[in-house]
């Protein structure tokens, strides 16, 4: 059993997959465990309340009191979850793993099958499968190959390979100062001293680009102002509730459920959800008129051009970092929206206004390539052309985490959530399950079915931000199915009040067993 990455996604697969009997093998290119949160800016916290953010089986200690604790302490916390459950001694520290090889049946084989992996079960029918898995030892400089009869892909999406805007030829040749990706302003030691007393431009409109210069005008104030330039307006709020209502029982309840069409709903839940729209659009108009009025988002010109509900069904939505306004007020930010840029020798060039902007430093915050990692890290061509799926669709993952078409693995934690953990950890579940024989896979014309129309929802939910898969707003509804299938009750409170009205979390999924 081979699990590459040791993040939360690939701590929950190992923990699970010891729970069924596996003895598994974890790949982690970096010194420890936690994924991102081993390298992020050091003003970033959580980005949901701590009941959100947690594995089913291990609540955050009481000690921990604030509702959005410091990357510190969200470390802390996996640190604990890997160590109460023995998992370090199965993971194989920088250890990069450069490539990995399907053995067994050729690809004109395998897409002559009806059944995944030939039978529909995890390790098909046994006979020469399996993956082959090439690593590197970052200490020692050497290469391993390893063989597993089951891969289990942890690698996530917002790390690795860096998303770079598309800048005209000569452009970045001609400026002076230096450009670098978050990724790498993430690793560095001591970015006070980095930024202080230079001028600093920001590509970007997510939440990184906002904790970067929220960091920057922290060391270097109006004296020397930090510069945003963005292209699309996002929602970052300040809180994740509305006159003391978390928005979790507007969005993250079973009978929010009912407001959205589903994928292989049916005829009776399309007609309610349908009929249902328009209470969606009224509690989306609300939550957008509180955030109107209690951040000063139109005073500032940065008001989206996009719902709330949208924000939340394609996973666009984040945590300011604190104060951030009050920076932009007192001048140590300022924020210039552009659809176009360039470099000259002293700085960026906004295009469309005509307008320079001097420069030392420009920081591209523009997030990372999650589909180009995926198919990297494949060695065959065949299954690069399918794994991530094609410019116009998602990643075609069956219970977003199965391809149809690729056997004996799975990827958890590819597919988006508002709080990753709770998604990538019901999956893991799920996989464990299925390796232990638990239940077969449908037939692949089956599983391609579903996974088209589980495209079919992100095109609508999700927009131009469909390739993110982002599962956040009918989350309930992946568990519902992922419970089914391995023989579990998806109704997961207590008395139908509380089953239709308090919200899901990953508490709910404490000591899942099935029947």
């Amino acid at each position: 059993m081979g699990i590459v990455g040791a993040g939360v996604s690939g701590l929950a697969a190992c923990k699970h997959v010891l729970d069924k009997g596996f003895s598994p093998v974890v790949f982690e290119a970096d010194r420890s465990i936690g994924g991102v949160w081993a390298h992020t800016l050091e003003s970033t916290r959580l980005q949901a309340p701590t009941t959100a953010y947690r594995f089913s089986d291990m609540a955050w200690p009481e000690s921990v009191t604030e509702a959005y604790p410091s990357h510190h302490k969200v470390m802390k916390y996996i640190r604990s979850y890997a160590c109460k459950f023995q998992l370090l001694k199965y993971i194989k520290f920088n250890s990069q793993v450069l490539g990995v090889e399907y053995l067994g049946a050729t690809e004109e084989e395998i897409m002559s099958w009806e059944q995944w992996s030939s039978n529909g079960t995890a390790f098909g029918t046994g006979k020469d499968g399996g993956w082959r898995i090439t690593v590197k030892d970052l200490k020692v400089g050497d290469t391993q190959v390893f063989q597993v009869d089951f891969l289990i892909l942890c690698i996530g999406r917002h790390s690795g390979t860096p998303n770079i805007p598309k800048i005209p030829a000569n452009g970045p040749e001609l400026f002076k100062g230096k450009i670098l990706h978050s990724l790498d302003y993430s690793y560095m030691d001591n970015v006070a001293h980095f930024v202080k007393g230079k001028h600093i431009t920001i590509i970007g409109s997510g939440k990184s680009a906002f904790d970067i210069a929220a960091e920057v005008a922290k060391v270097n104030g109006a004296v020397q102002p930090c510069t945003i330039i963005y292209r699309t307006r996002h929602w970052l709020v300040h809180k994740s509730s509305i006159w003391g209502v978390d928005l979790s029982y507007f969005y993250l309840n079973r009978i929010s459920q009912l407001l959205l069409h589903k994928p292989g709903e049916g005829f009776l839940r399309y007609m309610l959800a349908t009929a249902l729209s328009p209470l969606r659009w009224a509690i989306s108009k609300v939550i957008e008129t509180y955030f109107k009025w209690s951040i000063p988002l139109q005073k500032h010109g940065m008001v989206p051009d996009y719902s709330f509900s949208f924000a939340m069904s394609s996973c666009s939505i984040a945590m300011l970092p604190e104060g951030f306004y009050d920076r932009v007020d007192e001048g140590s930010i300022i924020l210039k929206k552009s659809k176009a840029f360039n470099f000259s020798s002293d700085g960026i060039i906004l295009q469309d206004r005509k307008e320079r902007i001097k420069s030392d430093i420009v920081i591209l915050a523009t997030g990372f390539r999650g589909d180009q990692k995926l198919r990297d890290i494949f060695t065959a061509n065949w299954c690069r052309k399918i794994v991530a799926g094609s410019p116009d669709t998602s990643a075609p993952l069956y219970r977003e985490c199965i391809h149809p078409r690729i056997p004996q693995l799975a990827i958890v934690g590819y597919s988006e959530s508002l709080t990753n953990i709770y998604a990538s950890e019901r999956m893991a579940n799920w996989v464990a399950h299925f390796l232990a024989g638990g239940f077969k896979l449908p037939s692949i014309t089956c599983m391609e079915k579903s996974v088209a129309e589980w495209a079919k929802y992100k095109n609508v939910y999700n927009g131009k931000y469909f390739r993110r898969s982002c599962i956040s707003t009918i989350n309930i509804w992946l568990n519902d199915l992922l419970c089914q299938d391995i023989g579990c009750n998806p109704k997961r409170k207590k008395g139908f009040l509380a089953e239709w009205f308090q919200p899901y979390g990953p508490a709910d999924y404490e000591g899942l067993s099935c029947r």
